[in-house]
């Protein structure tokens, strides 16, 4: 009797339900599955190649992390984005990483420095845009810039504070996906980054609070122009 269920799931079921999972969100996050988007779980096998099991096993701990959304009788959906998500998401952001920078510096040691000068200068060399013409993502960008952050806060001395700031930055960066980039071209990010690292080198908690506030409140103020007027109270993609 033939399955339905691809081989490539009998192999492993624990390690592809992971893969699965971390692929789903992959694509919710870059905005490959739009906000708003049914998850239909036809669509999904034959996408992600696997069966119903480790598909629902992927969406329903998407849905804990409120990046999917389940509805009785209806399914699964992305997660619909709005003007007033992105405003709670970006103040809370700046609240506890204020607070995990803050410690970070209180906690500073010669080996956290030096990882975060690294990372910083692995940020800066990197091309913002994969296209000097016209905006177009690059994802090693993405990867250098979320380092960097990360190892901003790193010397926290809190694993749940930090678990809790990763998560954010999953949710703010589906807005940063969708958002066309209009900064590209007139912001200085590189001298944003720049100024930020400077300050936590100098050990001056209170200016490194405000410049990286200040840091996520523009990338906010951005997204914003790039959504559509009336998009503030429903959710909808601006594409």
């Amino acid at each position: 009797m033939k399955s339905d269920v691809p081989n490539r799931e009998l192999e492993s079921p624990a390690t592809l339900a992971t893969s699965i999972y971390e692929r789903l969100k992959a694509d919710i996050l870059s905005a490959r599955l739009e906000p708003g988007r049914k998850l239909q779980l036809r669509f999904l096998m034959e996408h992600y190649e696997a069966g119903q099991t480790p598909l629902r096993e992927a969406l329903n701990r998407l849905t804990t992390e409120d990046l999917v959304i389940g509805k009785e009788q209806r399914g699964f959906f992305v997660k619909p984005i709005s003007l007033e998500e992105l405003g709670e998401l970006t103040k809370t952001r700046c609240w506890v990483e204020g607070l995990a920078v803050r410690e970070s510096i209180a906690n500073a040691t010669p080996a956290w420095e030096e990882a975060l000068i690294v990372a910083h200068h692995r940020l800066d060399r990197a091309p913002r845009s994969l296209n000097p013409e016209r905006f177009e993502s690059n994802p090693e960008w993405e990867r250098l810039h979320r380092a960097f952050h990360a190892t901003l806060i790193s010397g926290c001395g809190s694993r749940p504070l930090i678990s809790f700031c990763e998560q954010l930055a999953d949710r703010l960066s589906r807005y940063r996906a969708l958002s066309s980039r209009k900064a590209f071209r007139v912001r200085k990010v590189s001298q944003e980054h720049q100024d930020i690292l400077k300050a936590v080198l100098d050990r001056d908690s209170e200016t490194a609070m405000q410049r990286l506030q200040r840091h996520y409140e523009q990338t906010a103020d951005f997204i914003r122009e790039d959504l559509e007027p009336g998009e503030a109270g429903d959710a909808r993609s601006p594409a």
